[in-house]
């Protein structure tokens, strides 16, 4: 089974099949995936969501998809804290939405990394 924590490679490179919102940094790898799903963005595993400037911005952008995302997801936008800036909730809502993401494509991730290990096996003769 692949080790997502070891694999640094963009998913665009190693999975290029699992896509990859826009909302979300086109080199995510799957080492991040796996310390997202491990300990949540706000973790420190995904900084441009829990970034007020950078959260802002995305959501500036894509912040109707981002939204969509997360209410396809659980059926609902979950209510962020009471305390919440303007950035806080750009925030919430991102982390929110990378975590799900995250989530949905990790045993997609690992395939694809079982099946190039696999190729690379054949083509070594093993």
């Amino acid at each position: 089974m692949a080790d997502l924590w070891n694999t640094e490679t963009p998913i665009s490179e190693c999975a290029p099949d699992v896509g990859v919102p826009d909302w979300i940094e086109s080199d995510i790898s799957p080492s991040d995936i796996a310390a997202i799903i491990q300990g949540g963005c706000a973790s420190g595993a995904y900084m441009p969501a829990v970034t007020y400037h950078k959260a802002l911005a995305t959501m500036g952008e894509h912040g109707d998809d981002v939204l969509q995302y997360v209410e396809d997801a659980l059926g609902e936008l979950p209510k962020p804290p009471d305390s919440a800036s303007w950035s806080g909730m750009a925030c919430h809502y991102l982390s929110c939405a990378v975590e799900l993401w995250a989530s949905s494509v990790e045993y997609e991730v690992e395939a694809a990394l079982d099946a190039t290990e696999a190729e690379a096996a054949n083509a070594e003769g093993r």
